[in-house]
């Protein structure tokens, strides 16, 4: 290994010795309780709350996804979704995170998305907690697996090493640290890797502008693709039979730029209405230590969120100026903010930014480990198989529940020619449309019934999968990010099925009237 590879991996490695100190250090405290090892004890400050929600909801993607559909097919893709995702982030810690850290409290201390909802709707059969559980497992092994990709690909892109070897390797990394230290330790990394993501961000981003040889230069390189700056048009990269980017010369060839219409419009902007339903943003809104602390804690997450955004979707286009011909396929583009790294910043500085691509697919493969293992653990174990399981019988199934979900993970990211960005768009579709409508409508609808609640969380997850796979592939309208009509029609048949069954028991309509006077 020649020297500069040295000084990456020796960066690499201090970063990873850190994470594992982490997880250690809360290992006791964590195995406490199932409350703390699943919530830590509802006791995160504002910070904590905000660095790690963004954290593990922007995982590798924002990092290399993001970048890498930027530098293929320019600006439009890219920037929409980016816009409906800092929309999305802002309504729910404005709409969502209050009402939820106090009703979590009052319906029965809930310490998972499913416990809320079962709770919620007195849910004595828990039919609707273990339909959460099962939607929860099969959405977030996919991913993870998405997280794993992320992994592989750093490292082949890095060094030329095996992506497979690479992405078991990392893989495990991620286990063992999530199955020691449990829910703190993954907040606590959650705030180092979400800080060391913006600087990895910002820091390439100045430095690739530098390369491109400065704004204008950049600009006016990038306006002679056609519609590769535009947000109403969208690239088209020339492909042989083999579905790569020809090439002429030192120039990647382009066709005529194509129509970015309404529906790819209004398809980007959708990708916002999943963060009602996502549960690794929803656990941390459960968490903080009190209610008073959200809107410092949204103002923190936005500023975060805004910048990284930014600074992804940009860096991915200035790629194309600064090495125009590298990648020649949207999977393969995926690294350009790796190959940047390499190309702009000193060996060992290049180490700790590219640390960011594995903090962010660490933190949040490691919030799907275990919200996934809470899911089981809790919500079908101790929920439905064995009521009167102990604490400890609940954490050592929520362990092997990781170690099964682990080994799928793997399975299904072997394939490195796998996109990132498709991963993740289908899984947050899945989440957004099964729990988003439900969650609001728990939260500001007293009249939701438990049949309306069942209905729409099925037709929601159902829609997803039938639409992408059915519906989609007939082009027009019917090609519209699978989320909005799923999202919709589960809102739909909640609201329907809620006003043709008896209303809810005077029961859950007194939580629900109180549950805002709760202040803890």
């Amino acid at each position: 290994m020649i020297e500069s590879d040295m000084q990456v991996v020796l960066a690499m490695l201090l970063y990873f010795v850190v994470v594992v100190v982490i997880g250690f250090v809360y290992a006791k405290r964590s195995n406490s309780s199932s409350e703390e090892y699943f919530l830590g004890g509802r006791g995160l400050g504002p910070w904590l709350t905000a660095l790690s929600a963004e954290a593990s909801d922007m995982s590798g993607w924002l990092l290399m996804g993001l970048p890498g559909v930027a530098y293929f097919t320019g600006a439009s893709d890219a920037m929409w979704t980016a816009i409906g995702l800092a929309i999305g982030t802002y309504l729910n810690w404005k709409f969502v995170a209050k009402r939820l850290r106090k009703y979590s409290e009052k319906a029965g201390n809930a310490i998972t998305v499913p416990d809320f909802f079962s709770n919620r709707f007195h849910d004595t059969k828990h039919i609707l907690m273990t339909i959460a559980a099962v939607i929860i497992l099969l959405f977030f092994t996919i991913y993870t697996a998405s997280c794993f990709v992320t992994v592989g690909k750093l490292f082949a892109t890095l060094f030329g090493w095996d992506y497979g070897v690479m992405m078991i390797i990392g893989a495990i990394i991620v286990f063992l640290y999530t199955f020691m230290g449990g829910y703190l330790s993954v907040c606590t990394t959650d705030l180092v890797q979400g800080t060391l993501m913006f600087l990895a961000l910002a820091t390439v981003f100045i430095g690739s502008v530098t390369a491109a040889g400065g704004v204008e230069n950049t600009v006016t390189f990038l306006q002679n693709i056609p519609g590769f700056l535009s947000g109403t048009e969208i690239a088209t990269p020339l492909l042989d039979e083999a579905g790569n980017q020809l090439i002429e010369g030192n120039e990647p060839m382009f066709g005529p730029a194509g129509t970015y219409g309404i529906i790819t419009i209004v398809s980007g902007l959708a990708w916002g209405l999943g963060y009602f339903g996502m549960p690794q943003v929803l656990i941390r809104f459960m968490s903080i230590r009190h209610s008073d602390e959200i809107k410092k804690s949204r103002i923190i997450a936005m500023i975060w969120l805004v910048v990284s955004l930014s600074s992804a979707v940009c860096i991915g286009l200035i790629g194309r100026a600064v090495i125009p011909t590298e990648f020649l396929t949207q999977s393969a583009a995926e690294s350009v903010f790796i190959v940047l790294s390499k190309m702009l910043l000193p060996s060992f500085f290049c180490g700790l930014v590219v640390s960011g691509i594995f903090a962010a697919a660490m933190s949040s493969s490691s919030s799907y480990l275990l919200i996934s293992g809470s899911a089981v653990a809790t919500n079908i174990f101790k929920g439905l198989i064995k009521r009167d399981a102990t604490d400890n019988q609940v954490m050592i199934v929520a362990r092997i529940t990781l170690t099964v979900i682990l080994l799928l993970g793997i399975f299904l990211a072997m394939d490195q020619n796998s996109s990132i960005f498709d991963i993740v768009s289908y899984a947050w579709a899945g989440f957004g449309a099964s729990f988003g409508p439900l969650m609001l409508c728990s939260l500001y609808w007293r009249r939701t019934t438990l049949p309306g609640a069942v209905a729409g969380m099925l037709t929601g997850a159902v829609t997803v999968v039938a639409w992408k796979n059915l519906i989609a592939p007939l082009g027009g309208w019917f090609a519209v990010y699978e989320l909005l009509p799923g999202f919709l029609l589960a809102l739909l048949v909640i609201v329907v099925v809620s006003k043709l069954t008896p209303e809810p028991s005077k029961e859950v309509t007194d939580d629900f009237d109180t549950y805002m006077e709760l202040d803890v």
